[in-house]
């Protein structure tokens, strides 16, 4: 799980959707270090964009991006994707119904989701696809607050916030969720901005139930350089 986390890059105009249970058997992210990072691991660099970054400045950094995103989060994903990130997350959620918790609501956590655009997704399909099925309750959860107060308002101007909770927590110290809690863990474009993807994939390990499902959407290399290249000078330059 961890080797398909690391094939997300931080560019290209191509979605790359990883799902698995995995909590069916043995797991790498069972096996992540969950032990906090030394003096030299703190160190160590990690990508931010197309910058190398000391490990312990990569999340203030992202940070400060996202909070002065926080209003256009949309506007910039529609520029990245050329609005497939829409349809990207379409297809996502679609991959992920119907979730199946007995008669009961469904429990779910999503991972730098603080604008809603994946937790609105889950709780109105579901309720379209299966209105005799209670919709499934989604936690919400991002690094940055700010984000997350976008995605509350337009919960309550939606309807939707009955079925959503907000969370301000790091994807690598998920410390206010208990073992075994969710029966889906969902990340859109958001492991590119995690500093230790190992121990975020730890935690989703443990927050899910025996047979819950991981699922990550994110940006991917081109397979085709010509069009990679075309993508590159449109990134950069437009």
């Amino acid at each position: 799980l961890a080797a398909l986390a690391r094939r997300a890059a931080p560019r290209g105009a191509r979605a790359l959707t990883t799902q698995a249970s995995i909590r069916d058997g043995p797991s790498a992210a069972a096996a992540a270090a969950s032990q906090p990072a030394s003096a030299a691991q703190s160190a160590e660099k990690t990508h931010f964009g197309f910058r190398e970054v000391d490990k312990n400045e990569k999340e203030q950094l992202v940070g400060r991006v996202f909070s002065n995103v926080a209003e256009q989060y949309d506007v910039m994903n529609d520029l990245m994707s050329g609005t497939l990130h829409r349809q990207w997350k379409d297809s996502f959620v679609n991959a992920l119904l119907p979730l199946s918790a007995n008669g009961h609501a469904a429990k779910c956590i999503d991972l730098a989701g603080g604008t809603g655009d994946i937790a609105f997704r889950i709780v109105e399909r579901s309720r379209a696809l299966f209105p005799s099925e209670p919709a499934p309750f989604v936690n919400v959860v991002d690094i940055n607050q700010s984000m997350l107060d976008v995605g509350q308002g337009r919960a309550g101007r939606n309807g939707l916030a009955p079925d959503l909770r907000f969370v301000q927590q790091n994807a690598e110290h998920l410390d206010k969720f208990e073992d075994n809690t969710f029966d889906a863990y969902t990340i859109a474009f958001g492991i590119r901005n995690v500093t230790n993807i190992d121990l975020a994939l730890s935690e989703a390990y443990r927050v899910l139930k025996p047979g819950g499902r991981f699922m990550c959407l994110e940006f991917s290399h081109l397979a085709n350089p010509v069009l990679q290249s075309l993508y590159d000078q449109y990134s950069f330059n437009v």
